[in-house]
């Protein structure tokens, strides 16, 4: 996956954080004026927006004579990407997700514990006993341990005080 740009990324932060996945995306004209502290030419972001059309990073849909875009896939789903890509970098996967998992915060860790364990379980449920939407029983159970991290987090600095 290409790494982006500087105004690649702005526009990608426009794009996730103001279009919802089930919107009809925005034109040219509306990521210009969320990008208003830029103060880019109206050209300089369709240029942008169609270089990220070509490496797949937005689709883009017909509306009249103009194009509508939106984010191809989220934040989350494009981090999680490079981080793969960033371990086929180096010889030993392994070494550099020990050395990832050292450097994380204990809320992190629980996070990925709550993850890891979820997918274990996924793994393990034969086909006709999967939720239905297994991804969303993941993330439901991935949120469930991030929130009770950040409650205990919360209670600590409360505690501190």
């Amino acid at each position: 996956m290409t790494r982006l740009g500087d105004l690649e990324r702005a526009v990608m932060d426009v794009l996730w954080d103001t279009v919802p996945a089930t919107s009809d995306g925005v034109t040219v004209r509306e990521v210009a004026e969320a990008l208003d502290g830029r103060e880019l030419a109206y050209t300089t972001v369709m240029t942008v927006l169609d270089r990220l059309a070509g490496k797949g990073m937005v689709q883009r849909e017909r509306e009249g004579r103009a194009w509508r875009y939106r984010a191809a896939a989220s934040r989350e789903a494009y981090i999680a990407q490079l981080m793969l890509d960033a371990l086929d970098l180096g010889g030993s996967r392994d070494a550099a997700l020990v050395r990832f998992a050292r450097s994380v915060t204990g809320t992190e860790a629980d996070v990925l514990r709550a993850a890891l364990s979820a997918q274990a379980g996924l793994a393990s449920d034969t086909p006709g006993q999967a939720a239905e939407s297994p991804d969303r029983g993941l993330t439901d159970r991935v949120e469930s341990s991030a929130d009770r991290a950040s409650r205990a987090g919360l209670a600590d600095e409360a505690a501190e005080r």
